[in-house]
């Protein structure tokens, strides 16, 4: 089982979170940099998560540091305030994760070497440390023991202005041109959609903006050099277009097995039936690995759900088997196997034929196979997905191979740091994009401060 025991000496539960020690989490930070005085303005791009976790840690690893942070909305942490239902699923125990991959279809190479730095045991400490206690819950995804987003962005907004960084809303920067003076010396002019805002220059810039829908937003990326991964959608629901699956819209089922039959793409968890489709942490974890296939086939493909959790169709039947066996005089409609939701399990069998009234000692083998196959291999067709929504996350953006693994700067672009899902990294559903998000900015933030003790040595 992979887990922070795997690089961290013990894992990430409640109880072994709860009896570290505290301490503060910052190697280069507060009083170890007072003898730093030459200022070093540094711009990040992005008032999310990334942005702030960057700015803030940034800030208290070298405190001389002048960091503004631009956000092209009117208001920051937008997603932060949306997601995990306004919750904030903050990161994930890690504790029944066998494979990075497994919640890594991208960049789990890289994570897997950062967390041995800061990975999610870190994260929970941090979070802890400033003020906001957090809860593990039984399917370890963390949140705020508030259940509230709001107590996390009120954490990050009282540590930006109590560490006196600049935040500007409504800028959104629409160019970055590399600048070197007559003294050799590096800088970074930014430029702003608005003609009403002035370029400003920077030493350091820091590019923490999310996922972009379309290509179009990296563009100026790409234009200085980087290679980027189109982006496509991630972690979203399926619309299927059947009026009676469709009317078992809110029935919940716990735990399916979602595939897309002719590939390697399977995922289990709860199912959820909604009035265009189907939803739930199976389905978002499906569309979070299958996402570029899926993107390929123009968002039209088809889709098996094992509702009994049993690969087995052979078991699934001497099952069902002995459930007649057990109740030969009783309908269909009142003994439901595994536990199946009614409304489901009469859709099922009406399904395959068999009518509710119809007892189970008059079905034979052949009707308890066709039963079997289809709470095995129950088939959809797909046509179209959910619409992207802020809270959702998208695949690809600027390939890892165009940046420095272990300080996350550009390799083309020298004092250019990327963090978040800018990158060509994302998570399924369970609090892992967050912790992404954390763990590159905490490296980024890490490499700068560097940069900062080297340009005063």
């Amino acid at each position: 089982m992979y887990s922070s025991s795997n690089l961290l000496g013990t894992s990430l539960t409640q109880n072994s979170l709860r009896s570290i020690t505290p301490r503060r989490l910052f190697p280069l930070g507060g009083e170890q940099n007072n003898h730093l005085h030459t200022t070093m303005d540094v711009a990040i791009i992005g008032g999310g998560a990334a942005g702030f976790f960057m700015a803030v840690n940034l800030k208290l690893m070298a405190p001389h540091c002048r960091i503004t942070v631009f956000e092209k909305h009117n208001r920051v942490l937008a997603k932060v305030a949306v997601s995990g239902g306004g919750r904030c699923n903050l990161t994930n125990s890690f504790a029944e994760v066998k494979d990075l991959k497994n919640v890594y279809p991208r960049g789990s190479r890289l994570l897997h070497r950062l967390f041995r730095t800061f990975g999610p045991r870190e994260a929970f400490r941090w979070f802890e440390d400033h003020g906001v206690e957090l809860v593990t819950q039984d399917d370890q995804c963390v949140f705020p023991q508030s259940q509230d987003a709001q107590t996390v962005i009120s954490c990050f907004l009282r540590l930006a202005r109590e560490l006196g960084i600049e935040v500007r809303t409504s800028h959104a920067v629409c160019a970055l041109e590399p600048l070197t003076g007559n003294n050799g010396r590096r800088r970074w002019q930014l430029s702003f959609a608005s003609e009403s805002i002035r370029p400003r220059t920077f030493d350091r810039v820091a590019v923490t903006t999310g996922g972009s829908p379309r290509a179009e937003g990296l563009r100026y990326l790409a234009e200085l050099g980087h290679e980027v991964v189109s982006p496509v959608p991630s972690l979203f629901t399926f619309n299927v277009p059947d009026p009676a699956f469709r009317h078992l819209m809110g029935t919940v089922v716990e735990p399916v097995i979602a595939s897309i039959p002719g590939t390697k793409f399977r995922e289990t968890g709860p199912l959820l039936v909604t009035h265009w489709g189907a939803s739930g942490p199976a389905i978002l974890k499906l569309s979070s690995q299958a996402a570029r296939h899926i993107h390929e086939r123009e968002y039209r493909f088809p889709l098996l759900v094992n509702w009994v959790n049993t690969p087995d169709t052979e078991t699934v039947a001497e099952k069902l088997s002995r459930t007649a066996a057990a109740h030969p005089q009783r309908q269909l409609s009142g003994v439901r196997p595994y536990g199946l939701p009614s409304r489901l399990w009469i859709y099922l069998t009406e399904k395959v034929g068999l009518a509710g009234e119809r007892k189970w000692g008059e079905l034979g083998r052949r009707n308890l196979n066709r039963l079997a196959n289809v709470l095995c291999n129950d088939p959809y067709e797909v046509d179209g997905k959910g619409a992207f929504r802020e809270e959702f996350v998208t695949c690809g953006g600027i390939s890892l191979e165009s940046v420095d693994s272990r300080t996350m700067e550009s390799k083309v672009c020298p004092g250019l740091y990327f963090a978040g899902e800018v990158l060509d990294i994302d998570g399924v559903t369970g609090g892992f994009n967050f912790q992404a998000a954390w763990t590159t900015a905490w490296t980024a933030a890490q490499a700068i401060a560097r940069t900062t003790e080297e340009t005063q040595a």
